[in-house]
């Protein structure tokens, strides 16, 4: 394992990437940056972080033998480790929002992007985005989100978290690689708002449901009134306000 810090850059996956194209990484290599400029989530959102506050993390992962349509598991893996590192904390109320926030409660901590890179039918590398909220204690703009210490009242070392992360981050996606476990069950054990009638915005129309859990292909499945189950990718369904 490598890891690579640097005091500011626009984005790690950016980042990352332009190394790759630069030279060749080797498997796991991690970028660490003290401040992160513009981040990128899911569906090309901005993500910022307070200087030396949170940790903002991409890491580099190669497979073998890992089919693409096997991608998900990238994602609940991924998931579950964050959800582990959590539970060490002592963080309450944890949870998944489908597809890439972990939760404490109502408040996001935590946000996933991962990009993933295709040979054919098989999936060949790709680069975990991870951004923690961990001291910062003002997020402008933002009022859904909070970090470790503003739910825990306690200040953390960002060194030992990401000491700590990486050692789950690193069994979990050798798990992945050699498809050890199926964790559909264990993940959607842990989506946020499972099983709670609520009214989403699903195509452009509002339907009253409730989360039932994930397809195969990591779409989320959400059971309609009437029992109809709707299928959903990311652009297809909005949470209620």
């Amino acid at each position: 394992m490598q890891v690579i810090k640097v005091n500011a850059t626009d984005s790690t996956n950016l980042h990352l990437k332009r190394l790759m194209a630069a030279t060749p990484l080797n498997d796991f290599t991690v970028l660490v940056a003290e401040s992160q400029l513009r981040g990128i989530g899911q569906a090309g959102t901005n993500w910022s972080s307070e200087p030396g506050k949170n940790l903002t993390v991409s890491v580099l992962k190669y497979f073998f033998q890992l089919r693409a349509d096997q991608g998900f598991s990238i994602s609940m893996a991924l998931s579950l480790s964050l959800i582990q590192l959590f539970q060490e904390l002592e963080i309450p109320e944890l949870s998944i929002k489908w597809p890439n926030d972990i939760m404490s409660g109502d408040k996001k901590i935590c946000g996933i992007l991962i990009e993933n890179t295709l040979k054919g039918i098989m999936l060949k590398q790709t680069i975990l985005g991870i951004g923690i909220n961990v001291n910062q204690e003002i997020f402008k703009n933002l009022p859904n989100a909070a970090s470790l210490k503003q739910i825990t009242g306690k200040s953390y070392s960002l060194d030992k978290i990401l000491d700590r992360l990486l050692d789950l981050v690193h069994g979990s996606m050798e798990e992945v690689d050699l498809a050890t476990k199926d964790l559909t069950q264990d993940y959607e054990s842990l989506l946020y708002m499972r099983d709670q009638r609520a009214n989403y915005e699903i195509r452009g129309k509002q339907v009253m449901g409730a989360i039932r859990g994930v397809s195969p292909e990591g779409r989320l499945q959400v059971e309609a009134e009437g029992g109809e189950l709707l299928s959903c990718s990311l652009k297809e369904i909005r949470y209620p306000l």
